[in-house]
């Protein structure tokens, strides 16, 4: 396969990634459906300055993992062009990729548990709805993309030759 590897392949290679995004949506919504359905049930309430040290904790945390996702997002892409590679370049970029989504979405999908603990503490719906929506939107800025993979097989193939 030299040359270019064509913009079809490209994209059926980012199956697995579009699949661990979907269960990662799937996910928040069932951790909302079930917060809404159970509501009182689940919450053990703390009283109301506890909850507003550790609800202001995972603020803080929730607006640092944005970046520090980003960061680790692009250390991880430029590795993936970069390292020295053991199997076939295909398949090792599909890999490398793969592994840098599951992190990039497991980093993100905590924001939304973050809410999820909230809500279980005693806080109301409102937060819960806050950090689901900043952890779908952390799905949707880190969702799989075709140029990134491309650059990653481009540079893997740059490098085998």
């Amino acid at each position: 396969m030299p040359g270019k590897v064509k913009p079809e392949q490209l994209k059926a290679d980012l199956v697995i990634p579009w699949i661990i995004l979907g269960v990662m949506l799937v996910m928040l919504a069932a951790l909302l459906i079930v917060c809404l359905i159970l509501g009182e049930q689940i919450q053990q309430p703390l009283p109301e300055a506890q909850r507003v040290l550790i609800r202001t904790i995972f603020y803080v945390v929730a607006i640092i993992t944005f970046p520090l996702t980003n960061l680790i997002r692009y250390i991880q892409l430029r590795l993936n062009q970069t390292m020295p590679f053991s199997h076939g370049t295909v398949n090792e970029a599909k890999r490398r990729y793969l592994v840098t989504i599951i992190v990039s979405m497991s980093l993100i999908e905590s924001v939304g548990v973050f809410g999820l603990v909230m809500f279980i503490l005693g806080d109301n719906v409102n937060t819960l709805y806050i950090f689901t929506g900043l952890s779908a939107l952390g799905l949707f800025l880190y969702r799989p993309k075709v140029e990134e993979y491309a650059r990653i097989v481009e540079g893997l193939m740059t490098e085998k030759i």
